[in-house]
């Protein structure tokens, strides 16, 4: 389970490692809109642009507007430590206003499953992340690399997410 601090500026990252390559990263925000406000603005691509930092120069490649679905697929570019990589995903589950998954069919990671869960609490949304995912040469990338990246990438997230919604 994670804690919270309570105004929110400093998010709790956890990842637990599930086997000799693949970890599990969850974090939540508790974001002061109901899951109502909360929802579209994760229903619109190009609205991960503003929850990315500027450091992984990230573009979405796929035609803007696009429909978010189940079956969606959608072309990202980043520059991660210098190095250009493109990245696709696949919505595989869209169930609006309660949770969508994307899925990288080809990108940096052995495998990258993301949960989005968006749940009321009263009139605020608790928006949980959670992220299984495998690394190449996992067990030396992972400590020195990766996890390191996610915390900043997912941490940067999170605040973006109270900033906008505040």
């Amino acid at each position: 389970m994670l804690t919270r601090s309570a105004d929110q500026t400093n998010p709790v990252i956890g990842i637990k490692k599930l086997g000799r390559s693949s970890w599990r990263l969850t974090t939540q925000a508790l974001l002061p809109k109901p899951r109502h406000e909360v929802f579209p603005f994760f229903a619109d691509a190009a609205n991960l642009e503003k929850l990315t930092p500027e450091f992984l120069n990230f573009r979405i490649l796929t035609p803007l507007p696009i429909e978010m679905r189940q079956g969606a697929t959608i072309d990202y570019k980043i520059r991660l430590r210098g190095i250009p990589i493109r990245w696709r995903t696949n919505i595989s589950v869209w169930q609006p206003n309660e949770r969508f998954v994307d899925e990288q069919l080809r990108g940096p990671y052995r495998a990258w499953h993301h949960e989005h869960v968006f749940e009321e609490q009263g009139q605020q949304t608790l928006m949980t992340d959670v992220v299984n995912y495998r690394v190449w040469a996992g067990v030396i990338l992972h400590p020195l690399l990766v996890e390191k990246d996610l915390q900043r990438i997912f941490g940067y997230r999170q605040s973006k997410m109270v900033e906008l919604f505040s």
